[in-house]
């Protein structure tokens, strides 16, 4: 079950490869994405130290948390994976000049997980032709539904 999807991504890179990682979160940030008050639009991942950390996630704390802890909204997260999957992620990236994007966050198993992309940037052109695509499907479905 999806929690927040990120479609920004798909329309800014070409998504090469799909890898589930965990994540470090603490107790008012599940609580807050059970309540759908996640946003990764602006997210990204960096590589530091042979680790894998989410930046730029905002996650709004709920106005029920508890009144002694302070929530900082857009922390760094660490993303949990098996040192196998992090080793080739980190040669891609350095080699071939990917970039990993969180694709969405979604419970598996009563955790949260996040879908992270290794990804390659589209171009102005390419974003353009994606738009002309969309278009033209949500023209197509249109015309299927009314053929007067």
């Amino acid at each position: 079950m999806s929690i927040i999807d990120n479609r920004k991504a798909f329309f800014d890179y070409f998504i090469e490869e799909r890898h589930e990682a965990g994540l470090v979160l603490e107790g008012w940030e599940v609580k807050a994405m059970r309540a759908g008050r996640a946003n990764i639009k602006e997210a990204y991942v960096i590589i530091k130290d042979g680790e894998l950390f989410l930046i730029g996630t905002h996650i709004s704390p709920l106005p029920e948390a508890s009144t002694h802890i302070h929530p900082d909204a857009t922390r760094t997260r660490k993303l949990l994976l098996h040192r196998e999957e992090i080793d080739k992620l980190i040669g891609k990236v350095e080699q071939r000049g990917f970039t990993l994007v969180p694709l969405n966050f979604h419970y598996k198993g009563g955790r949260v997980k996040c879908e992270i992309g290794l990804a390659k940037g589209k171009k102005l052109h390419d974003k353009r032709e994606t738009e002309k695509q969309r278009d033209w499907q949500r023209e197509k479905a249109r015309l299927m539904r009314n053929p007067t």
